[in-house]
């Protein structure tokens, strides 16, 4: 039974777009090649940071909705250490509530973008 995750990492601000888009098609055929199906994807760009990680003050926020196996997350997260382009990641399992929750705000999305 494949549980639905939602993961999001902050990459280091000093990278230039490619390179940006780079890291997200690794991570989103790293995902696809291990099982995982990917239920949306957000491209959040550059955000100041709540506090300074390895002296920067705003990063890349990239968020991933997917569903794979229980044991896929592990090899995630190793991925996302041993990339010097991560300097912050947070992967959690998403209940009914949080999946429902997730739907409804990416369909106010979509309704706000059909009234522009």
């Amino acid at each position: 039974m494949l549980k639905q995750y939602e993961t999001v990492f902050i990459a280091t601000p000093v990278l230039s777009d490619e390179q940006i888009k780079e890291a997200v098609v690794k991570y989103r055929e790293f995902i696809l090649s291990e099982g995982g199906e990917i239920v949306n994807e957000e491209d959040w760009g550059l955000r100041k940071l709540a506090y300074p990680i390895q002296k920067k003050t705003t990063g890349f926020y990239h968020l991933f909705e997917f569903k794979a196996d229980s044991q896929f997350i592990a090899k995630l997260e190793t991925q996302y250490r041993r990339d010097e382009r991560i300097i912050r990641f947070l992967t959690f399992a998403m209940d009914k509530n949080s999946i429902a929750y997730s739907e409804r705000r990416r369909n106010n999305k979509k309704e706000e973008k059909k009234e522009e």
